[in-house]
């Protein structure tokens, strides 16, 4: 039976003694986000997402949702009671602002929690996620009205949130969607059309659901400057926040999908459904983006999380699994075979998903601190800068995080050998789970093509110029270390291929544009392997200090952990480096007819 433990120690360790996480009580919320505060809410999170959460992953992963020919969804047995608890328990609302109802608490906490919900059942952890990202998209563009009216309900749990892009003609290219929204007169809007594959659309887990529908008003402009975004509750709403009639939307059908069974993937109908506008008119993308941001730093926490609970039950079954004996001798000789864990490929294999998972966390933390900087600092400087690490780092964390995460999930199923491909093990269905995030919220390749299209030069390139400096004012600082010298200077060589691939698409992309499509992907994991190498080294100083401070097998294995990243997977940023410099001509050269 599969097993999940919350990585609470690992993620303590890197608010406190790797990110200064503590050192921002000039931010709001941060002040009570004490020690001790911190270490509460991150066991108390892990206890739920251990014993309640982790328990209903493969049930539900074999029960699925089911709809009913009335179009209502039943979720797998043991869901609703489960996310009751969580809603009950504040995790809804745990950074949510207190006059809706929150705790007001850092994002960067709620982001562990994701974390922890991801690899306890990623389906599951769906349900609460979305409504988080909805009610991120309110709090910034929704009116007063719509604040009050749904974000109380929300925070509870009593409400839980969806957003609808897709339509079946249009996946990334929104500028082709049909669905129409007709003014009713009186404020409201009818909306007309079919989306697919939205998570979340109809279940029975709470009392209403709350859409967040893209639409084109009649008359608008075509293509992306005429899409305006819309809150389409199920059922409606009436002035004093209690529920009315039903609304003109509903379930069409449940996509049949190779993972996630426990969440309700849905074919949504809005049939003259009822909506009100949020933000400004023909303005809709802006509004929907930060959903769409929030959401793709929310599934990159997700690859993280299956990486992260294939690794554990990986580590349990090559700890037992007797196959073989030690190159160097019979380690068991007590035992008719040594436990596969003494091999030195299958511990390549783990610590390659050891030193991913802890960096990866290092770095999904980092940029939810910068997200809490941006909404709650004071300091414009300091808010321009968290912006512009959050607009670069953002497709790196989506893209890297799951596609490794993937990866991850699919050796870690090798290590079992047969028994990792019969389903009672548990392994397939992190394979299956992880392959989604790769794909939503923006497929990895348009993530790249983001990254290098848009944010690699926006202002002048000036978001990529600042983390290069900080990269570069690092290891400046601690390079005549000779303890840091196994971090340090793999790390600038691989900041050396950074640079060396920006300078390259600088001088060959803009007039080429093909090039910057060819090189995209290896870019994307480039920028990856070097953020994540600048996370190990900032683990490793951590770790000298507190290993100075009380010497202890956990410091000694966190370095270690390091150093094989430095030495056995950050040198691939030659080889991307290598990848991005050959150009297109090979890549585009065939004729069509020739595929």
């Amino acid at each position: 039976m599969p097993h999940y433990r919350a990585p609470v120690d690992d993620t303590l360790f890197l608010l406190n003694d790797v990110l200064g996480f503590h050192s921002r009580d000039n931010l709001a919320g941060f002040a009570d986000a004490s020690p001790d505060v911190v270490e509460a809410v991150l066991r108390e999170g892990a206890k739920l997402a251990e014993e309640v959460l982790a328990p209903l992953n493969r049930a539900g992963d074999l029960e699925g949702c089911r709809r009913d020919a009335d179009g209502s969804v039943r979720t797998p047995t043991g869901f609703k009671a489960a996310y009751d608890a969580y809603a009950k328990g504040g995790w809804m609302g745990l950074s949510v602002p207190e006059e809706f109802g929150g705790q007001g608490l850092p994002h960067t906490l709620n982001t562990a929690m994701q974390e922890f919900a991801s690899g306890a059942n990623l389906a599951l952890g769906m349900y609460p996620g979305l409504t988080q990202g909805a009610m991120a998209a309110l709090l910034v563009h929704g009116t007063e009205q719509q604040k009050a009216l749904y974000l109380p309900r929300m925070v509870e749990g009593a409400w839980t949130g969806t957003m609808n892009l897709t339509e079946p003609h249009c996946g990334t290219d929104l500028g082709l969607l049909k669905t129409k929204a007709v003014p009713n007169g009186d404020g409201s809007y009818s909306l007309t059309g079919t989306k697919i594959f939205i998570s979340a659309g109809e279940h029975d887990l709470a009392e209403n659901i709350v859409h967040l529908v893209i639409a084109r008003i009649e008359g608008a402009p075509a293509g992306t400057k005429g899409i305006s975004l819309f809150v389409v509750p199920k059922i409606l709403v009436n002035p004093d926040g209690s529920l009315g009639a039903r609304n003109g939307v509903s379930c069409g059908s449940l996509e049949h999908k190779m993972g996630i069974h426990g969440n309700s993937t849905c074919v949504m109908n809005y049939d003259g459904a009822t909506g009100w506008l949020v933000g400004q008119e023909n303005r809709g993308l802006n509004a929907m983006f930060v959903m769409m941001n929030e959401a793709r730093l929310a599934v990159g926490v997700q690859g993280l999380g299956q990486s992260e609970v294939a690794y554990q039950n990986a580590v349990a079954y090559a700890k037992e699994r007797l196959q073989g004996r030690a190159l160097t001798g019979a380690k068991a000789p007590d035992k008719a075979a040594d436990p596969i864990l003494v091999h030195p490929d299958v511990r390549r294999t783990l610590m390659q998903i050891r030193a991913f998972n802890e960096a990866a966390r290092a770095l999904m933390l980092w940029t939810a601190l910068q997200a809490d900087i941006l909404h709650r600092s004071e300091d414009a400087k300091e808010r321009q800068t968290a912006d512009d690490h959050l607009g670069l780092l953002t497709p790196v964390v989506k893209g890297v995080l799951t596609d490794r995460g993937f990866a991850n999930a699919v050796d870690a199923q090798q290590l079992f050998g047969g028994h990792g491909y019969i389903e009672e093990w548990g392994m397939s269905q992190f394979v299956r789970d992880a392959r989604i995030a790769m794909i939503y919220e923006g497929a990895n390749g348009i993530q790249a093509m983001d990254l290098i299209g848009r944010k690699l030069p926006k202002d002048g390139g000036r978001a990529m110029m600042t983390f290069l400096s900080e990269v570069q004012t690092f290891l400046k600082d601690y390079g005549e270390d000779p303890a840091m010298a196994p971090f340090t200077l793999p790390l600038q060589a691989g900041l050396n291929d950074l640079q060396g691939a920006v300078m390259w698409l600088m001088q060959n992309a803009f007039s080429k544009p093909d090039n910057a499509g060819a090189g995209a992907t290896d870019f994307m994991h480039l920028f990856g392997l070097v953020a994540l190498g600048y996370m190990w080294a900032r683990i490793a100083k951590a770790a000298h200090a507190r290993n100075a401070e009380e010497v202890s097998p956990r410091w000694s294995a966190k370095l270690t952990t390091g150093r094989f990243f430095m030495e056995r997977m950050l040198p691939e940023t030659s080889l991307r480096l290598a990848r991005i410099k050959a150009g297109a001509e090979s890549t585009m050269a065939l004729a069509d007819e020739a595929f």
